[in-house]
């Protein structure tokens, strides 16, 4: 009987133990709870596809300080590439991204509900996982270039609520690629193989359209701006694609005794890269799960 009394009194003392910090715990709640009155909504529109884009903050001195080959350093895309394939396989809500220089996009399905949809949620932590990555492989890319400082991105959210308004917003993000990727090819050929200073270059090239910097490049260079390769006149776009993998896996076969390898194929969703146009109907044609229907 002394036991049992003991066991049920230590039991209703834990029981008032655990009331009373529950109690203190509601008293700070209540207390405290208010300032949460300062957050603002910042929830997406539902039905719209959300497009975070990145760009490299003041890329421009760390490409100086790190050596980047001009006018393109497919190291430095190469490792961009890789880190937003990271923010994809983090993100599966991410359909496609597109990237060019120092800027990646990424777009979430429209009916995506990550972190509730929250926008400074959805921008920062894609923010922190590409800027992790840039870091994390670094070395895969500049194996003989030391990381001097922490790169830095920033990023913004914005919202269309239709395919042909995300259609026209990758378009018009390639075709930035395309003005700055042919301006860049014309200024730094007549600075390296022209032999132009900077100023000279910029003057040169001021108030020329499209048609005279081709002209420039092959008549001067023997440059045909077309033969660049795609990866510089296009950017990068990511999707999801199904890819078949062969994977070795230790199975017992009918009528046998011990364990064998075998060798099986399956298929797996992966994040690929491609060089293409997105701007024409093409893409859109063969990928035609990209894009969710517009009536749904």
């Amino acid at each position: 009987m002394q036991i049992l009394n003991t066991r049920v009194l230590s039991g209703c003392m834990k029981t008032l133990v655990r009331s009373l910090n529950h109690s203190s715990r509601a008293m700070a709640k209540s207390k405290f709870e208010y300032v949460r009155q300062f957050e603002t909504d910042d929830t997406c529109l539902r039905n719209c596809y959300i497009v975070v884009r990145l760009d490299g903050r003041n890329f421009h001195k760390f490409s100086e300080k790190h050596n980047f080959a001009k006018p393109n350093d497919n190291r430095a895309l190469g490792l961009m590439t890789r880190s937003a394939q990271s923010v994809m396989e983090e993100l599966e809500d991410v359909v496609i991204a597109y990237g060019q220089s120092d800027e990646f996009s990424f777009v979430f399905k429209r009916t995506s509900t990550w972190f509730k949809r929250r926008a400074s949620k959805l921008m920062t932590h894609v923010a922190s996982q590409f800027s992790s990555s840039y870091v994390f492989y670094w070395k895969e890319y500049f194996a003989e270039q030391p990381l001097l400082y922490p790169p830095g991105f920033d990023g913004r959210v914005v919202l269309y609520p239709s395919n042909r308004n995300l259609r026209d917003y990758l378009s018009w993000r390639q075709a930035d690629c395309h003005v700055n990727n042919l301006y860049n090819t014309s200024f730094w050929t007549l600075i390296q193989k022209g032999g132009l200073t900077t100023i000279q270059a910029e003057e040169r090239l001021k108030g020329t359209l499209a048609a005279d910097k081709n002209e420039i490049l092959f008549s001067d260079f023997g440059i045909n701006y077309n033969n660049e390769p795609m990866l510089l006149r296009k950017g990068t776009t990511l999707i999801w694609e199904k890819r078949d993998e062969a994977v070795t896996k230790m199975v017992k076969l009918p009528n046998e005794e011990e364990r064998k390898e075998v060798t099986v194929t399956r298929g797996r969703k992966r994040v690929c890269p491609h060089h293409c146009d997105v701007i024409g109907d093409q893409f859109w044609e063969e990928h035609p799960d990209i894009l969710e229907r517009d009536d749904c």
